[in-house]
């Protein structure tokens, strides 16, 4: 299966972060599932999420973004946001177990390009999921405490300007 998204999210942010840790699966670019586990044991018991894109800074998770080309239903969107919010540590065959920071973005950005603009409740439904669950963050126990979701085609992400940009400028904040 391709993943035109996912591929072109992961060089964009390789590109534009390039004095920070970026660790991206496969489908991005990466070379390992990046997986969320709920403590610092590896096991199948302990592992609680696969997601896209991790951005470590000093050593510890700052940025989650997760990626979803095919199923973007509320369910799928607010599952994933569940699972890494109640996710402690992300463990990877390179950096170990590493600890979430204490405040941590999570970036879920939707393909849109199969959806019928005209004809669609879909961008309303988006711009709903991502105001709930903003209006619930923090949860309580969990370091996720920013939220923002992005909805468009590879070509909105390609170009110089709009939503390129404006993931960017998102991910640059959460890093100060």
């Amino acid at each position: 299966m391709k993943h035109n998204l996912h591929k072109t999210i992961g060089d964009i942010i390789s590109d534009a972060f390039l004095s920070y840790e970026v660790v991206k699966d496969p489908a991005c670019g990466g070379d390992q599932l990046v997986s969320l586990f709920c403590n610092d044991l590896k096991s199948r018991g302990t592992k609680y999420a696969d997601v896209d894109i991790i951005i470590l800074k000093d050593g510890r998770v700052k940025v989650i973004i997760e990626i979803e080309e095919s199923d973007i239903k509320p369910v799928q969107i607010c599952g994933k946001f569940l699972v890494s919010a109640l996710s402690k540590y992300f463990i990877h065959d390179k950096y170990g177990a590493v600890e979430m920071d204490d405040s941590v973005l999570f970036l879920q950005i939707l393909d849109s390009s199969k959806l019928k603009i005209d004809k669609t409740s879909k961008l309303e439904q988006f711009k709903n999921i991502e105001k709930s669950i903003q209006s619930i963050i923090p949860i309580k126990n969990s370091r996720i405490d920013n939220y923002r979701l992005f909805s468009g085609d590879v070509s909105e992400f390609v170009e110089d300007g709009g939503l390129k940009n404006e993931l960017i400028n998102c991910i640059r904040e959460a890093l100060k």
